[in-house]
């Protein structure tokens, strides 16, 4: 298991959505883990890698992240969600509170997420 401070793991199936935040996050400081394009790779990366907060596209293709999402839940590590698709029927039911990063978006808008995520705001 890989240990670091600052560690985000990053879901998102979109090659180069997953390069640009990659980029950003690394830019400023922080470890990206991932992206994982798939929930069995996230799942693995949660299982072996060193998580302080994620960042879940909510639809890979043509699966849900939902089970992403209740793995970090039970292991009480902070995610948001990202989605092209407003809609609030598009988040998991079991986690409709948790914060969401409509696409497309800015860059200070990931960063102020991620920030949020790590208590930093």
């Amino acid at each position: 298991m890989t240990k670091c401070h600052g560690c985000v793991l990053i879901v998102e199936d979109e090659g180069l959505v997953a390069l640009g935040i990659k980029e950003t996050l690394t830019a400023v400081g922080y470890t990206v883990v991932g992206p994982a394009p798939t929930t069995q790779k996230a799942l693995k990366l949660i299982a072996t890698e060193t998580i302080d907060v994620a960042l879940l596209d909510i639809n890979l293709g043509r699966e849900r992240v939902d089970s992403v999402a209740q793995a970090l839940a039970e292991l009480a590590i902070p995610f948001a969600f990202s989605t092209g698709y407003c809609s609030p029927s598009s988040i998991p039911l079991a986690f409709t509170d948790r914060k969401v990063l409509n696409k497309p978006y800015r860059t200070a808008e990931l960063l102020r997420i991620i920030d949020q995520l790590f208590g930093r705001e």
